[in-house]
């Protein structure tokens, strides 16, 4: 059983966001999150959401992908809207609900535009100067590499766990969801590790 990663799936494509380089998507992306924490107000959060919806229709997130993505923030966007607006008024609502969604939105079309071996090679190379001080490039990027992974399949055996529970009759209890997730979880872990050591990788 599979699931989709919550940090979204490249879409291969030819526009302008996928012919970027990765470590430039990464500066944008900073970029632009100063910019939504820099420009407060309702007016500024409509242009830095509609620039962000703007940037997830060109990594080709359309239709079913783009409501994907959506999908998961509307139950935290909600509640969060009327506690904003209740406490602040509407404008304040609209501009904490709008600022995360432009930069969910702005983080999706990354990932949707640069696969995932291009981001761990950039971070690799981004890390070659911090040599002289210790750091590994080639291990951070692998461990970069095995969370983003490994995401999918904890996602997966949760939901596993989830409907073991329920066929017992037991949805309401957190330990027969937990344990099997841990257990299944910390299991993954030590086979990928036997797999790493058994490549000669983490000896040194």
């Amino acid at each position: 059983m599979s699931a989709r990663s919550p940090l979204g799936e490249y879409r291969p494509g030819s526009g302008p966001l996928h012919r970027l380089r990765p470590g430039a998507k990464l500066i944008g992306l900073f970029l632009f999150a100063t910019a939504v924490v820099a420009t407060p107000g309702p007016i500024w959060t409509g242009i830095l959401l509609a620039a962000g919806l703007g940037l997830a229709i060109a990594a080709g997130l359309r239709g079913r992908d783009l409501w994907r993505t959506l999908r998961g923030f509307i139950f935290i966007a909600v509640p969060l809207f009327a506690f904003q607006a209740w406490q602040h008024g509407w404008e304040r609502g609209f501009t904490v609900v709008g600022d995360l969604l432009a930069l969910i939105l702005a983080a999706s079309a990354v990932t949707a535009s640069t696969a995932v071996e291009d981001m761990i090679d950039t971070i690799s190379w981004a890390l070659r100067p911090l040599r002289p001080l210790g750091v590994r490039p080639d291990g951070v990027a692998l461990a970069f590499s095995l969370v983003i992974r490994s995401i999918p399949n904890t996602i997966a055996v949760a939901r596993e766990a989830q409907a073991a529970a329920r066929a017992r009759g037991l949805e309401r209890s957190p330990r027969a969801r937990l344990v099997p997730l841990v257990v299944r979880t910390v299991a993954h872990a030590q086979l990928t590790g036997e797999a790493l050591q058994a490549r000669g990788i983490g000896d040194d």
